[in-house]
């Protein structure tokens, strides 16, 4: 079993061209042949009022990963109002264009996955058009489009630690904003960002790669709770598969790790 983990990484290494004799690659580019989504998976606030807070973080996030390396051409953004937002042309947030689009867009760029939803949550999905998204649909989502791919999942949603083990995999990191049993915060009509998308835009310039990443998000999102007096802690929930642990660092964005107060 050690002997074809060792030979996957090694395989992936060469298939992404991040590997020569002396280390690893940690220009810009590196994730110029990756496939993004994002994905608001609704528009109202906790209160049921009308809400931009997922959709500010769509627009956001979308931009962020494209400083961090990515090619425009291969980020697609999501929303379940696109029609409001002609400067970003997202697509509708339904099952058949998140699966169309994702199998599309890993077709002309298979160097690996960043699949991120935003969205409320519930102990057994999280909400998307009003409907809850189990383990089920989320495992076929990202199954039949990244497969073997190195890929990262984001779930920033209340429960989102629900959904890790149907989407985590020995050449995945899976990122969630929450435990199974717990919530996260920052839903208010009032609010720009969920406390946890926050905590990914700002930490997303500082580090140096997604390892890093999901290490400084969990200390911001626990520093924002202790100042806003939120209880119980949401507890993001990182995991990152045996395969991947070894590349994460290759994948390099170009600025040195740090950590502040947002």
């Amino acid at each position: 079993m050690r002997t074809r983990s060792l030979a996957l990484v090694w395989a992936l290494m060469l298939g992404l061209g991040l590997w020569s004799g002396a280390g690893a690659a940690r220009a810009a580019g590196a994730f110029a042949n990756w496939t993004a989504i994002v994905v608001a998976g609704d528009w109202h606030a906790h209160s049921g009022a009308p809400s931009e807070v997922f959709d500010n973080a769509r627009r956001d996030l979308a931009h962020a990963f494209i400083t961090a390396g990515f090619s425009p051409d291969h980020v697609r953004q999501f929303s379940m109002r696109p029609e409001r937002y002609p400067a970003e042309a997202p697509l509708k947030s339904d099952l058949e264009s998140i699966n169309g689009e994702l199998s599309r867009l890993t077709a002309i760029a298979p160097a690996g996955c960043l699949v991120y939803f935003t969205s409320h949550g519930a102990p057994t999905g999280i909400v998307v058009g009003g409907a809850i998204w189990n383990e089920t649909t989320m495992a076929q989502i990202v199954d039949d489009a990244c497969g073997k791919r190195p890929t990262v999942v984001v779930i920033s949603a209340c429960f989102s630690g629900a959904l890790m083990s149907a989407v985590d995999g020995p050449n995945r990191m899976v990122l969630t904003a929450a435990r199974p049993d717990r919530t996260s915060f920052g839903c208010g009509e009032a609010d720009r960002y969920t406390f946890f998308d926050t905590c990914v835009l700002q930490q997303l310039p500082l580090v140096g790669d997604f390892a890093a990443l999901g290490s400084a998000v969990r200390a911001c999102v626990a520093l924002r709770e202790q100042d806003l007096h939120a209880w119980p802690p949401s507890e993001p929930q990182i995991s990152v598969g045996a395969a991947l642990r070894p590349m994460l660092p290759f994948y390099a964005f170009t600025r040195p790790p740090r950590l502040s107060r947002p």
